[in-house]
């Protein structure tokens, strides 16, 4: 059916916006003028044909947001007509993401982080700041943000400025000094590497024996030279010359498995979809690193953009999959950026593309921008986001591997699990899976943030206790003892002072209660409101919800009135009974709820409880636990 949008007509300006993305217009169609004397009553280009481009919706949203620095209706509008979507759909997604502005108002934004770690090293006051600054100005915007990963660094900003030449960047140890620099039209901040050398503790460290991260901050990220002269594309070649099942086999022999926290097999996943019936099958990256307190991602993407690229590649080539698509949170520009530049690097050295390397093998990939949602780190969400539609995960069975990616069979991983292949191909599935323990083998980075005195990413080969850890990052600032630290990010659990000797591995964690999750480790010294810390891991998950169940949508919403309740000294009969309740509605959630984030929104909050007892809401540790 032909839709007619009734609304405001697109400017000049708006139309060259959405025509970036989509191209000009062939036809009546895709929202040009009906021509009959060529066409007569039948448009050259059909319906289906436009709505075959729906997958373009999110690019060209952000090409209209990049351009204005909001959604003009307008534009939206004649974006209805290209992709022949009902307008309602548009506004259903372009709502969705909260990077997205759909009222007029300034052309650049500041998102400042309020989330957990940076709120204990200064956020909530420069937030404070640079609202007074800005306070009816027609040119800046400033918007709290949920986590902007880079905890390492905190405080946080994100600093996006829209123009015909939009620009974007993330600040650590962001200042209104900073940031003031960051809005000015003619400067921009120094994108070198030497930052990233702090954001690796370990590096330069011989004893550390680094395999994951040797090159970040010592290798120039966008040197495929520089990545080939340490390694680099090693791997893909053997994984060419050994074939698709012996890859796969190679992958299985390590036992690698996701790190992205579900921690699947990934060989199993990789030889279900070799296996797959359907000749089409996809290649995902998920790289929306979203989880509060969790960085090691864009560390990688910004330090060592190549290991990435090859491992994606090396996946088609053992998956038979002929295109991969490279999910990036929209928060992080400088990551993207590096990541395209090494895109591009490796196609003109024949390391992507048509026959790699001269072999039969054919792979391409393509960066997709999310836009500020932490539901798109569930797989099926992401699949929904990258297709044009609202970011809501699906049901399942089926399962990815079956039907993923515009329903064909589909590979998804994250970037910690993705750089771990070339690893394995350069030295040998069976060595990997020599390294770690009995369930848990090979190398781990872990995020480590909060009151320590070198944070940053971490690897090790899994068995390194949290103590260790801890000690390793330089222990705690001027003595102070630890009150608590958080495993896992917001979806994972408190353990106390007395469980410094867990083991990080998977067996480990589950046997105390906790969960290793994106490889979360924030730590948090006696002088922390904990109270206050749970109060915004409810309200994250409140607002991040999809709303797409019930038993998340009104959980997450009961479960932070409960938490406010108690914070604020006024519970629903006895601090007991609260917590009878929260214990009920995190079961109702779990059982109930479509994905993972309803599954474990109460884990933090129920474990801070266990360890402490209802007091910690109002910032009454419960005696056992002082330290």
């Amino acid at each position: 059916m032909d839709i007619k949008v009734n609304g405001p007509e697109p400017t000049a300006a708006e139309r060259e916006a959405v025509d970036a993305v989509l191209g000009a217009p062939v036809s009546a169609w895709s929202g040009g003028k009906r021509d009959l004397g060529k066409e007569g009553r039948i448009a050259l280009l059909g319906g289906n044909e436009a709505r075959a481009q729906r997958h373009l919706l999110l690019p060209t949203l952000h090409g209209v947001q990049d351009r204005f620095g909001w959604l003009p209706p307008g534009a939206l509008a004649y974006l209805s007509n290209r992709l022949t979507i009902p307008p309602a759909e548009v506004h259903g997604v372009a709502t969705f993401y909260h990077l997205f502005t759909q009222e007029g108002g300034a052309p650049n934004h500041v998102h400042v982080c309020d989330d957990i770690a940076c709120r204990h090293k200064g956020g909530l006051e420069l937030l404070q700041q640079l609202n007074q600054q800005h306070s009816g100005s027609k040119t800046v915007e400033v918007h709290p943000s949920p986590c902007l990963g880079l905890c390492e660094r905190a405080p946080a900003a994100l600093v996006l400025r829209s123009g015909k030449v939009a620009q974007g960047c993330a600040l650590g140890h962001a200042t209104v000094g900073t940031v003031g620099n960051a809005l000015q039209p003619d400067t921009f901040p120094d994108e070198g590497t030497d930052w990233l050398q702090s954001a690796v503790p370990q590096g330069g460290d011989p004893k550390a024996n680094l395999a994951l991260l040797a090159r970040v901050g010592h290798c120039d990220p966008a040197s495929l030279d520089d990545y080939r002269a340490t390694g680099g594309y090693i791997a893909l070649k053997r994984a060419i010359e050994l074939g698709g099942e012996k890859t796969i086999s190679e992958v299985t022999a390590s036992g690698m498995v996701g790190r992205g926290g579900a921690a699947f097999p990934t060989g199993r996943k990789w030889d279900a979809v070799a296996k797959a019936t359907d000749s089409t099958r996809y290649v995902v990256c998920n790289a929306d690193e979203s989880e509060p307190g969790t960085f090691k991602d864009r560390v990688v993407m910004e330090g060592d953009p190549f290991a990435l690229v090859e491992g994606m590649t090396i996946a088609g080539v053992a998956v038979g999959a002929k295109k991969g698509f490279l999910y990036i949170r929209g928060e992080y520009p400088l990551a993207i950026r590096r990541m395209q530049g090494a895109i591009d690097s490796a196609h003109k050295a024949n390391l992507l593309g048509e026959r790699i390397l001269g072999s039969e093998n054919s792979f391409h990939i393509e960066i997709r921008r999310g836009a500020g949602a932490y539901i798109c780190g569930e797989e099926t969400a992401l699949f929904n986001s990258i297709e044009g539609l609202r970011g809501e995960p699906r049901n399942k069975p089926p399962f990815p591997v079956q039907h993923g990616l515009f329903n064909k069979p589909t590979v998804i991983n994250n970037v910690e699990t993705l750089i771990n292949i070339p690893l394995i191909l350069r030295e040998g599935g069976t060595t990997i899976g020599g390294l770690g323990t009995q369930g848990s083998k090979g190398r781990k980075l872990f995020c480590v943030s909060g009151h320590v005195a070198r944070p940053g990413v971490y690897e090790y080969v899994f068995g390194i206790s949290l103590r260790q850890l801890i000690e390793q990052a330089g222990g705690v600032p001027h003595g102070r003892p630890i009150q608590a630290v958080l495993l896992g990010g917001a979806a994972g659990a408190f353990v106390g002072p007395g469980q410094l000797d867990v083991p990080l591995t998977f067996e480990g964690t589950r046997a105390i209660g906790a969960t290793l999750g994106s490889g979360v480790v924030m730590v948090f010294d006696d002088t922390v409101d904990l109270g206050d810390t749970l109060g915004r891991i409810a309200a994250f998950f409140r607002d991040e919800s999809c709303g797409q169940c019930v038993p998340c949508r009104v959980g997450t919403t009961r479960q932070e009135e409960l938490v406010q309740r108690l914070r604020h000294g006024k519970p629903l009969g006895t601090a007991a009974d609260e917590t009878a309740l929260l214990d009920e509605i995190g079961q109702v959630m779990r059982d109930a709820s479509i994905c993972g984030l309803g599954h474990t929104a109460s884990s933090a909050l129920q474990s801070a409880i266990k360890l402490f007892g209802p007091g910690i809401l109002s910032g009454k540790l419960a005696e056992k636990n002082h330290v």
